[in-house]
């Protein structure tokens, strides 16, 4: 068999999808000498803010500092502890270690991979400060009600999230590969808490509230200009972008309706699209396009993260020894979509 040509995601054609715009935008930037902070980075706050249906964000320097400012903005720091759940990437839980404050991993859903509700509940303590539920691979997670304030890791849910939940704050990533992926690193932090949305803004910069000001200790986490630029011109695109990831799945399931899917979602925008498959590797091994592993470990599993286990996750861990992901990007061609589709029938 012929090496697989077809990669399961390919930011040069996402890239090459928003030209000329993109090219007109970070030039714009360039030209108005302006770098950071500027009008841009206000602009799209307000426009991505729309978008999510809430009425502040507040643009950072990637995810893992949407979620470690989100938790600092709520109180959360050294003592405290932060459910997690065990299936996920690592920066959920380095955000936490971040604050100073201890993250407690529990187990995830068999069927959707996200929050183990009853399992988070069960694992609340006098300590626990907030919960990070993960809508992962863009599938909304349930949001408990531990009486702690929610933070909703939604760095793989652009479009997924529900702007009438209760959650005290959502965090986004802007990595090159998300749905709305950016040309460098950069995240958000989504609230209707004014006060939340005023305190990332002071801890994103340092602390300062005018000039040579600073009223907190912070340290940076900007956004820079050029990204905030390059990211309203995907804001564009994200909708329709969100509905094309939605048709290849639904190609992919039907072709393939005995595979393991992830449970659907009507607000699912499948940043990647993932079924569950035992024979992992052989089954890898005769796909004539490339396949990805997220995530091969569960945070039990992790040399740095494993200290934190306090209970057995074996679904996080069945999903980590099963999971593959497809190649699902807005780009794809129908001829590609079809390749897929006949390799899984």
């Amino acid at each position: 068999m012929t090496a697989p040509s077809l990669p399961v995601v390919d930011v040069a054609r996402r890239i090459a999808g928003l030209e000329p715009d993109l090219s007109e935008a970070v030039e714009r930037v360039l030209r108005s000498g302006q770098l950071l902070l500027g009008p841009e980075t206000e602009a799209f706050e307000a426009e991505f803010a729309a978008f999510c249906g809430r009425r502040y964000a507040v643009a950072v320097a990637s995810g893992t500092d949407a979620l470690r400012l989100s938790l600092v903005a709520l109180g959360v720091g050294p003592g405290d502890e932060v459910i997690v759940p065990a299936f996920t990437a690592v920066p959920t839980a380095a955000a936490v270690c971040a604050t100073g404050a201890v993250p407690v991993p529990v187990d995830v859903r068999r069927d959707t991979a996200t929050l183990d509700v009853d399992a988070a509940c069960q694992a609340r303590t006098d300590q626990t400060r907030a919960v990070i539920p993960v809508h992962l691979y863009g599938r909304p997670a349930e949001l408990p009600d531990l009486g702690v304030p929610v933070v909703e890791d939604a760095a793989q849910a652009h479009g997924a999230c529900d702007p009438a939940a209760a959650s005290a704050a959502a965090a986004y990533s802007f990595y090159p590969t998300k749905n709305l992926g950016g040309i460098g690193d950069g995240g958000a932090v989504v609230t209707d808490d004014e006060a939340v949305a005023a305190q990332v803004r002071l801890l994103r910069g340092h602390g300062l509230a005018r000039d040579y000001e600073h009223v907190v200790t912070a340290d940076n986490a900007r956004l820079s200009e050029v990204e905030a630029a390059a990211l309203r011109v995907g804001l564009q695109r994200l909708v329709s972008y969100n509905d094309r990831r939605r048709m290849i799945v639904r190609r992919y399931r039907d072709a393939a309706p005995g595979l393991s899917w992830q449970a659907p979602h009507p607000r699912h925008v499948y940043h990647l699209c993932v079924a569950r498959v035992p024979d992992r590797e052989s089954f890898r091994d005769r796909l004539p396009f490339h396949t990805g592993v997220h995530y091969p470990r569960a945070l039990t599993q992790q040399p740095a993260y494993g200290v934190y286990t306090r209970s057995p996750c074996p679904e996080s861990e069945a999903w980590a020894a099963e999971c593959v992901s497809f190649p699902c990007f807005p780009e794809l061609t129908d001829d590609e979509i079809e390749v897929v589709c006949r390799a899984l029938r």
